[in-house]
């Protein structure tokens, strides 16, 4: 088909720039006209042939000049025109495309030399197809387009010139004001039905997609509308029964009027009650919040127990449950004795620390029974998660406070004595460290103010007497270990273990499985005999559990008695019966087979379970080079001490009666036997040294004397740790003579005057009178 035939155009138009719009050829396009630059050219157009020159504008600038319009435009006759306040509006009809070949501007007037761009149709079958198709998406896309006119329709469907269809479709269509202008400077028809089809099918994806959202959309609003008007019904229903929320809410707002909270905590409250009030029980927040509040009404922040303020009686109530332990019972008395003269003293933060079984948990017990307060205690043994003790934020399911909180609703009072438990066995796990967040639990500088990750309001822990418990110091946290009084509890002596057994867990067995009083009696000498030779201990938990056989054997006789028996007679069990009733003995008096060779010395030490003794061996390997072999899983600081002891034995060797070479042809080998279990510190020095001195002479080290110190290079003895602990380990061993540094000898004022009037105690400062107690030769004189 050949060109249309073009209209007369003149070789200079007027110019109206447009902003975001592109007006097209063979088609109708109302403009609004409010510039000056536009309403001089509109005016001067009127003033003429109507025929004005459309040309883009590159930017939005409210008076372009002639470099800021792009060169290709339509060609347009002004059909109406209708003025509007200062400005115009008017209809243009697009005539044909045109270039500007050069735009020039005087004052508010613009003008264009142009040049005709005529355009070529074709309506070849490759043409007739792409309309068609463009037709099969307008029908597709006008019947998504619910809000369009039937009018419309009909004349989109009508229009058979294939280029009118495309620039119509343009205005139409939501396109890019760049991708109108692309199309309309395409000389290509093929190419502008192609950018036609493609901006049909966006627009039908994007009607789909509305069309999608609004049913989805429509279908919830009717979903929401139905459950409200159902919610209505059974708010209705249940005020007439008077189950109604009203109810819930007003139970709410009377339980934290009745909590006498104070004006924080109970702003923050009533804050969540009324959020409460505006939300639905549907709500998957609602519950969460339901939750929250209960659990701010349930920590007792008003409730506080009055302390039993009488020394005398506190202390009576502490030795009713526990023999000795001194030092706590002062401790606490001393605080009750400062808390009557002065009624607002924050409580004190002990840490005890001791063996297991010597009645550190216990303890916590009886010092709440005896100040008349509430006991709480928490396991801290292996927790290694920080919000175990700060709570979980609220933001998380089924989050909730922190074991501290928990411990004060639990306890029902802002006072208790607050147990922390195996405090030494807190773990480091990646959700953070536990012992961080006790260093503002355990400080009375900060715990006024101790803020839960759940409750998120500040909680006062100064009126709370904590209490923490540890078997050993060095796994505490520093900062931790410096907020806390220490107080140490050391294993019981035998005769302190008798009276505890007598009066305290012997009845409590008897109790415990169903014996009267009368029906057993278990003598001093059998007491005796299970404390030496079935337990080991430094506490009283394996003579307990010890005690709670003979009781559960005495009961089986019992209960196994005929009928008809008549009354069974009292249950005498005495040292001869013990075996009868725990079978053979389970503990030995070994030191005098232990050490009757030479190159045994016997050492104690200290552990975490309390004290132990320790033979250490010695003995030289003919045809060696002076090597030293240590083994019995020994640290680096027990092998560092085996050398400097054997340093100081060849540098003395003549003064200390053994030859200078007495390695020259030998390898020392030391041994410490139970060598599945690792043994370090610096506490058997003098012993490793004995031990070798013993070997080198071939003599017996005295069987009834156990040693500890450090040793030095030059023979000095160091003070060491742990002196009463390892003091009641040689008692249990029997031992008679305890050799230790001189400078512990202030150490032995906590020794029991029991272990003090049964032992010999030797202060020493070097190593020659250290071996002046501990060896003899084989006519019995020391060297």
């Amino acid at each position: 088909m050949a060109d249309p035939t073009p209209p007369t155009l003149p070789s200079e138009l007027s110019v109206l720039p447009l902003r975001r719009t592109v007006a097209f050829p063979l088609t109708l396009q109302p403009l609004a006209v409010n510039r000056p630059v536009s309403i001089e050219s509109v005016n001067r157009a009127l003033g003429s042939d109507r025929l004005i020159l459309l040309l883009l504008q590159k930017t939005d600038e409210d008076d372009p000049s002639p470099d800021e319009l792009l060169r290709v435009g339509t060609v347009g006759v002004i059909r109406q025109m209708a003025k509007v306040g200062t400005g115009i509006n008017i209809i243009v009809e697009g005539v044909a495309r045109a270039r500007a070949d050069l735009v020039t501007r005087t004052g508010t007037s613009m003008r264009a030399r142009i040049t005709p761009m005529p355009e070529r149709v074709e309506r070849t079958i490759e043409v007739e197809a792409h309309v068609r198709r463009i037709q099969e998406l307008i029908e597709k896309a006008l019947s998504l387009a619910t809000g369009l006119s039937e009018e419309l329709r009909a004349v989109v469907m009508n229009i058979d010139d294939p280029l009118r269809l495309a620039y119509v479709l343009a205005t139409l269509i939501d396109m890019k004001p760049e991708d109108k202008q692309a199309l309309l400077e395409e000389d290509d028809l093929l190419k502008k039905l192609r950018a036609i089809s493609a901006a049909l099918t966006r627009e039908i994806s994007l009607l789909e997609l509305k069309g999608k959202i609004e049913s989805q959309a429509q279908q919830e609003m009717t979903d929401a509308q139905r459950q409200y008007y159902l919610r209505q019904q059974l708010k209705a229903i249940q005020q007439e029964l008077g189950e109604g929320e009203g109810n819930e809410l007003a139970e709410l707002r009377k339980r934290v009027e009745d909590a006498r909270l104070s004006e924080s905590v109970n702003t923050a409250a009533m804050r969540e009650v009324d959020r409460l009030g505006r939300m639905s029980a549907a709500s998957p927040e609602y519950q969460m919040l339901r939750t929250y509040i209960d659990w701010l009404l349930d920590v007792p922040w008003s409730v506080t127990t009055a302390d039993r303020l009488d020394p005398t009686e506190a202390r009576k109530a502490l030795d009713e449950d526990h023999y000795d332990l001194d030092k706590v019972k002062e401790r606490i008395v001393e605080y009750l004795a400062v808390r009557k003269l002065k009624g607002d003293m924050k409580g004190p933060i002990l840490c005890f620390v001791g063996p297991p079984g010597v009645g550190k948990t216990s303890l916590g017990q009886s010092i709440a029974r005896a100040m008349s307060r509430k006991f709480v205690r928490i396991s801290l043994g292996g927790v290694r998660d920080e919000a175990e003790i700060r709570g979980h934020r609220r933001t998380y399911i089924g989050s909730i406070p922190g074991r501290i909180v928990q411990g004060l609703k639990q306890a029902g009072s802002m006072n208790p004595v607050f147990m922390l438990d195996e405090i030494d066995k807190i773990s480091v796990g990646f959700q953070g460290d536990p012992a961080a967040a006790l260093l503002e639990v355990l400080d009375p500088a900060q715990n006024h103010a101790f803020r839960d990750h759940y409750l998120e309001i500040p909680v006062d822990l100064s009126r709370v007497l904590f209490i923490t418990t540890s078997n050993q110091l060095s796994t505490i946290h520093p900062a931790l270990l410096d907020r806390m009084e220490i107080i140490t509890l050391s294993g019981y002596t035998e005769e302190e273990k008798l009276h505890i057994a007598r009066k305290y867990l012997l009845p409590r067995q008897m109790g415990e499985h169903g014996l009267p009083a009368e029906a057993m009696e278990v003598t001093d000498s059998a007491l005796r005999l299970v404390i030496a030779e079935h337990t080991r201990e430094a506490g009283v938990r394996n003579l307990e559990r010890q005690l709670g056989t003979i009781c559960r054997k005495v009961a089986a006789r019992l209960a196994t008695r005929p009928a008809d028996a008549g009354p069974a007679e009292k249950t005498v069990v005495d040292g001869d019966r013990v075996d009868e009733y725990l079978g053979p003995a389970r503990f030995r008096k070994e030191v005098a087979f232990r050490t009757s060779r030479p190159g045994v010395a016997t050492g104690v030490a200290w552990t975490e379970t309390g004290g132990d003794v320790l033979f250490i061996e010695a003995t030289l390997l003919p045809g060696g080079n002076q090597n030293i072999i240590l083994t019995g899983q020994l640290g680096s600081v027990m092998q560092e001490s085996a050398r400097a002891a054997l340093s100081h034995l060849r540098a003395r060797a003549e003064d200390l009666g053994i030859s200078p070479e007495f390695l020259a042809k030998h390898d020392l080998h030391v041994h410490v036997p139970a060598g599945a279990i690792p043994k370090d510190g610096p506490s058997a020095g003098v012993t490793m040294a004995t031990a070798i001195l013993s070997a080198a002479r071939n003599t017996p080290v005295r069987q009834d004397v156990a040693m500890t110190g450090e040793i030095t290079l030059s023979g000095l003895v160091l003070p060491v740790g742990g002196i009463r602990e390892k003091a009641l380990a040689a008692r249990r061993f029997g031992l008679k003579t305890f050799v230790l540094p001189a400078l512990n000898e202030p150490d032995l004022a906590d020794i029991p005057e029991e272990l003090r009037r049964d032992m010999t105690f030797v202060p020493v400062e070097t190593l020659e009178q250290v071996i002046k107690v501990a060896m003899t030769d084989q006519t019995g004189s020391g060297h």
